[in-house]
């Protein structure tokens, strides 16, 4: 919003699509929860997305002329940030391995690229998918008062979800200190584009929260066999996946712990 006068001086990545605004000439708000009928303004439009010659329905004075009364978003958007900066770093050191050392290998698909999918904070703790040429992992991080910096790369540890207990390795990097990563692809031969991979990772996200994968967790043999079956390339040589991978091929594959 060119010229705005109000809070934050501007600053747009500040406000958050539920602000509530408040013309500071007039004192008339503007609630994104109930739009504007004066202008039209359908219901759950944001102020940022407003018509650049909406003005205020009372006084008429400009968009710049509104300020913050509230913003129930504001704490979201900064986690939201947080999350931003911490995977930046996460993709950049796994990047950095890439160039330094893996481009190279045999074993690496030169179709993908390192890509942070899905992060969000559970319990506090950041937690992911990371995508890169040679694995894809699911990734915690720690909390913002946590120091992982001692953790001892190798060690293994069982982490429960809603679908199971998976088994996370522990380790550490420069950039981004302490993390715990949990195998999900390794290698990544079977995928063909990188939107494969990235749909794949959502499906991940959604299947490790979904206590119904906790039943099917009970055959690890015959589950990994399913999803590696599920990978297999077509007769023409063009690896493909199901369009929505089973909860079994994609969250349980073995890998979670029933004890």
């Amino acid at each position: 919003m060119s010229g705005f006068e109000g809070s934050f001086l501007g600053a747009e990545d500040k406000i958050s699509a539920q602000a509530i605004m408040e013309c500071k000439i007039c004192w008339t708000p503007y609630d994104p929860a109930d739009g504007d009928d004066y202008r039209q303004v359908e219901a759950g439009t944001p102020f940022l997305a407003l018509p650049e010659d909406w003005s205020c329905p009372n006084c008429g004075a400009p968009k710049e002329q509104f300020m913050v009364l509230e913003d129930p978003g504001a704490e979201d958007m900064v986690e939201a940030a947080r999350l931003d900066a911490l995977t930046a770093k996460l993709v950049a050191e796994f990047r950095e391995i890439w160039h330094a050392k893996m481009r190279d290998v045999p074993m690496v698909n030169k179709l993908l690229s390192v890509e942070s999918v899905g992060f969000r904070v559970i319990d506090g703790r950041p937690l992911g998918v990371l995508i890169s040429p040679w694995f894809m992992n699911l990734i915690q991080l720690p909390a913002e008062d946590e120091d992982w910096s001692g953790l001892v790369p190798g060690a293994k540890e069982l982490i429960s979800f809603p679908s199971g207990e998976y088994e996370f390795i522990h380790n550490t990097r420069d950039m981004i200190g302490g993390y715990k990563a949990c195998s999900l692809f390794s290698p990544m031969g079977d995928f063909s584009t990188q939107m494969q991979a990235q749909e794949v990772a959502r499906a991940v996200m959604v299947a490790l929260f979904d206590e119904g994968n906790r039943a099917e967790t009970d055959r690890a043999a015959d589950i990994r066999a399913e999803r590696e079956a599920a990978l297999q390339p077509a007769e023409d040589d063009v690896p493909i996946l199901t369009d929505v991978p089973t909860r079994r091929t994609v969250i349980s594959g073995g890998m979670a712990d029933t004890r």
